[in-house]
């Protein structure tokens, strides 16, 4: 389907074509001016062989992220006998547009659009978002209904070929905790041909994430930096840097069990998607030494806490990457120290770095029984 195709289809869709008919203090032909502008705005091609030799340039970054995929069987369940797939995951890190798509192109599976926000298309990445790596420009804090109505349809008309990915939190957390899921997206694929149509909750999670002190530093001020400044300080921040990155499938959930007209159902699909995601993200050694370490601690009794912590959330089901307290202790302290963000002094554990401890610790929030019940 060429882009003109895509363009077409949109402004042939009932619901577009209704609001071009009766736009409110607009001509016929302004609001399809309009319409049209956002289509040319979202429009995006994926070259999937120059995708796939992007991996070249971008070695020396990608060597420090060992990829490490669970469940891959429910990934290629869910793109089986021609099915398509809109994956929806929690965000952490830019790197996670990296890690995620080359994870599915690693289990065989094509690498899906990824809606990106439109901060990301600026200069030469920008070019290479829109004609490389097939990421769609997204206007996260827009109140137009001309262009959240052209979004709804041109990502429903989408998912009739290809594959999307998007994150259901929309940006990335500053503050580290898993935040309440956007809906705009999911909208639309309940728009879209849902008979071979599923939503495929994923998480990705990480031992270090590379923006920490970046992201918690943002939360605290309450602001967020241009994306060229802030890659400026990815790039220092990555001097030895390394880290594991767990990328979980979940089971695929067929979204023809679901009324697109509904508005119960848009928000019972999107906190199940939510929940699940919830419990898929990789639980790590930094993550529970963050939650349960306190001044002056030793390591023997840090591991006791985070025994207490596992306990509760092993009864949720939640996908645990320790065996015990010590193991995370052990694990997780090291991590941390060599981040900065911990000191050893003799047999006692100080914080050194508290903001970025806080998100640490909040990556995991939601497992944790007591906030929980706070934040719900």
């Amino acid at each position: 389907m060429t882009r003109d195709d895509i363009a077409a289809a949109v402004l042939a869709r009932d619901d577009v074509a209704k609001y071009l008919k009766g736009a409110r203090g607009e001509s016929d032909a302004d609001a399809e001016a309009r319409v049209v502008g956002y289509l040319q705005e979202l429009q995006t091609t994926q070259r999937y062989m120059f995708y796939k030799a992007l991996q070249h340039p971008l070695y020396p970054i990608l060597r420090k992220v060992e990829r490490i995929y669970e469940h891959g069987e429910r990934a290629k369940e869910a793109v089986a006998n021609g099915g398509h797939a809109v994956w929806v995951s929690n965000h952490k890190s830019h790197l996670d547009y990296l890690v995620e798509p080359l994870g599915l192109d690693d289990l065989d599976i094509r690498p899906p659009l990824v809606a990106a926000g439109i901060n990301l298309f600026g200069g030469a990445l920008g070019f290479i978002h829109r004609h490389v790596t097939g990421a769609i420009p997204i206007r996260r804090n827009s109140k137009d209904p001309a262009y959240l109505m052209t979004l709804r349809a041109y990502v429903a008309e989408i998912l009739t070929r290809r594959d999307v990915l998007y994150y259901a939190e929309g940006g990335r957390s500053y503050s580290g905790e898993l935040k309440p899921p956007k809906t705009g997206l999911l909208q639309a694929a309940l728009h879209a041909d849902r008979t071979h149509l599923s939503i495929v909750p994923m998480a990705v999670s990480y031992d270090i994430i590379l923006e920490d002190r970046i992201l918690a530093r943002q939360a605290v001020k309450r602001a967020s930096k241009p994306f060229a400044q802030e890659f400026a300080e990815m790039i220092r921040h990555a001097v030895g840097f390394n880290t594991r990155a767990f990328v979980t499938f979940g089971k695929k959930i067929p979204l023809i069990e679901y009324d697109p007209h509904a508005r119960r159902d848009l928000v019972s699909l999107a906190h199940r998607i939510q929940r699940e995601i919830g419990l898929l993200i990789k639980v790590l050694p930094t993550a529970l030494v963050a939650a349960s370490v306190r001044p002056q601690m030793t390591r023997g009794e840090l591991a006791e806490r985070i025994d207490d912590l596992l306990e509760s959330m092993r009864e949720q089901g939640a996908n645990i990457g320790v065996k015990n307290g010590r193991q995370a202790a052990d694990q997780g302290v090291e991590a941390l120290i060599e981040r900065g963000v911990l000191v050893s002094a003799r047999q006692h554990l100080r914080v050194r770095d508290r903001i970025v401890l806080k998100y640490y610790a909040r990556t995991i929030e939601h497992l944790v029984p007591s906030r929980r019940r706070a934040v719900h």
